[in-house]
């Protein structure tokens, strides 16, 4: 199978510069945000996008993790490293890698669903557009058409050589 890149770490980093500062335009009233990451990838794309808020910002920066079981997330509850006291009447940003169908990211807002949150958003590094499920990312670090044989992989484990491709 091969593979195509579609990002090198340098795009990278340029994308989500990019969406830091949308975000931070979006929430520049707000003294604090917190980022929630998908366990796994998002949560690295949320870790980068924290540290980059907090070099061009005066917010306040919450990390948080959200544990979901992206292939069934019905045979186990989804989690939250933030207890319901933490986002209440907050500004809250799910993060995620890859948005491809839509359903992680549906079940990744379940969490907040049942707190009075003061404005959730959605924040994707790549966003595929094959949506199941009536989801859309607030910000967006590459939009691309694929076809459904065809998969976004984002390898961010190595610092400085992070890479997305297509394979």
């Amino acid at each position: 199978m091969s593979k195509t890149e579609i990002l090198n770490a340098k795009q990278i980093h340029q994308k989500l510069n990019r969406i830091a500062y949308e975000i931070y335009e979006n929430n520049f009233s707000e003294k604090e945000i917190l980022l929630a990451g998908i366990a796994g990838n998002g949560y690295k794309v949320a870790e980068k996008l924290s540290d980059i808020l907090k070099s061009i910002s005066p917010l306040k920066i919450h990390l948080g993790k959200i544990s979901i079981n992206k292939t069934n997330p019905l045979e186990k509850e989804t989690s939250c490293d933030f207890s319901e006291k933490d986002f209440k009447n907050k500004s809250v940003i799910l993060v995620d890698d890859v948005l491809n169908s839509g359903k992680t990211l549906i079940y990744g807002v379940k969490v907040f669903l049942d707190s009075p949150v003061k404005k959730l958003q959605t924040t994707v590094l790549v966003d595929r557009s094959h949506r199941r499920f009536p989801v859309k990312a607030d910000f967006v670090g590459l939009s691309l058409s694929t076809t459904l044989q065809e998969h976004i992989v984002a390898d961010l484990s190595k610092k400085g050589k992070e890479t997305v491709y297509l394979e």
